[in-house]
């Protein structure tokens, strides 16, 4: 400690000076990510990396999604021999638990892959909102272009408050079973997404060998400007639920940011 009396109005200034510095450098992204699950932290994490500008929307206060809790509570997760490595990478113990199953603390997961994103470069906006997007025509078609974005305190109190709007030239749904962001989309606007039917297919009953490589087959851009990943991405394409195994969805989110980083390189 110093001998300089601590002044409130300096903490309150200094809070909003750096928020608004690091709201400001999202005015215009790369990639725009919503949902902080695993998958969406994982691609949050390798697109940062590679030196995209990134922001992760949660609406929640804490990162995590559903592997804080691992099973009905019992947080430690459950990975195959396909994904471990992204854990091993990302600096958590993976144990060997019998015939192609990894067990690592659920606690440890989260923690680890929300620091990974952040020290990236990722910028994070917990307690935020996606209630609806900004859809442009372009000369091959209507595209997703930005992200509305409000208070989750404001969202949760029914108050009638504008929100606000930051362009991105991706965006990706990981906002689980729900596909909160796409379901707007499809509400609002006359357009066909790249499914069998054109709309979201519904999310099936449980069948966790199914859902554990559909997960990662049905990562892709399901309308120009939008991508899905995770269980928003078996619930877009009509694919089962896996419960609480999560290889899947690490395998979901390193493989959409492959795609998405191959997009905005121009590959």
């Amino acid at each position: 400690m110093t001998n300089q009396p601590l002044d409130e109005r300096i903490i309150t200034e200094a809070i909003a000076d750096r928020f608004f510095e690091k709201f400001k450098s999202c005015l215009n992204l790369d990639v725009a990510i919503v949902g902080g699950g695993p998958s969406g932290l994982t691609a949050a994490w390798k697109l940062a990396s590679e030196g995209f500008n990134v922001a992760l929307f949660e609406r929640k206060l804490s990162l995590g999604g559903g592997m804080w809790g691992g099973g009905m509570t019992w947080n430690m997760a459950v990975v195959q021999e396909e994904s471990r490595h992204i854990l091993e990478e990302a600096g958590i113990a993976v144990s060997h638990y019998r015939d192609g199953y990894y067990t690592a603390d659920a606690v440890a997961c989260t923690t680890t892959l929300a620091s990974r994103a952040c020290l990236a470069g990722t910028k994070v906006f917990n307690c935020t909102s996606v209630e609806d997007v900004c859809i442009r025509e372009e000369a091959d078609g209507k595209r997703v272009t930005g992200l509305v974005i409000n208070s989750s305190p404001v969202e949760m109190a029914g108050l009638h408050i504008d929100p606000v709007v930051l362009g991105t030239r991706c965006v990706i749904e990981a906002t689980g079973h729900d596909t909160e962001v796409l379901k707007t989309v499809v509400r609002k606007n006359d357009v066909r997404l790249n499914t069998p039917s054109g709309k979201i297919e519904g999310e099936q009953s449980m069948w966790a060998e199914r859902a554990e490589s559909t997960t990662v087959e049905n990562t892709r851009e399901v309308f120009p400007g939008m991508w899905v990943t995770g269980m928003a991405a078996n619930a877009t394409f009509g694919s089962y639920r896996m419960g609480p195994i999560f290889g899947g969805m690490l395998l979901s989110g390193l493989r959409v940011a492959e795609l998405i980083a191959k997009e905005l390189r121009g590959e």
